[in-house]
């Protein structure tokens, strides 16, 4: 698949439909260079949609930001839903941890440990759950919106 070289979406035929950008040259197939050559720019060698945004989830915060700040991928709207989704789920991750640490430590000192120590890895292992599963409907192209986080990242990309 082809990218537009000035807006950087996916075109199908000589001209971009986003931006009316004529896409190739006249030149043969056979005249390409090669993909290790300077005059090959990132978006001709460079992932595909859905690869981009799984990878927007792979190590949360910090590949959300990348793909935030790399540049065909930037201009990229799915990529970016995908990528501020990921950075708005790990803080809200790391938020309902530190509430729900305080909220057990107050519930072990009440009732006994008991309960904190049989809770805390179901929610880690649900917040796992979730990572994995958007990881997943992310590569399958699948864009789900998650109840809260999910509309603000529609409206940042």
């Amino acid at each position: 698949m082809a990218f537009c070289a000035a807006c950087g979406s996916a075109v199908e035929g000589r001209f971009c439909a986003k931006c009316g950008a004529a896409v190739g040259s006249a030149a043969s197939p056979g005249d390409a260079a090669p993909a290790g050559s300077p005059g090959v720019g990132v978006a001709a060698a460079g992932l595909t949609d859905n690869v981009a945004a799984a990878l927007c989830y792979s190590l949360g915060l910090f590949t959300g930001i990348l793909f935030l700040v790399l540049e065909p991928y930037n201009k990229r709207k799915n990529i970016r839903f995908h990528a501020f989704q990921s950075i708005f789920l790990n803080v809200a991750g790391v938020v309902a941890s530190i509430c729900l640490n305080m909220v057990f430590t107050i519930i072990g000192s009440i009732l006994g440990s008991w309960l904190v120590d049989a809770l805390s890895p179901l929610l880690g292992l649900a917040f796992t759950a979730v990572w994995i599963l958007m990881i997943v409907w992310a590569y399958q192209g699948k864009t789900v919106v998650v109840p809260v986080i999910g509309p603000l990242a529609q409206k940042q990309a």
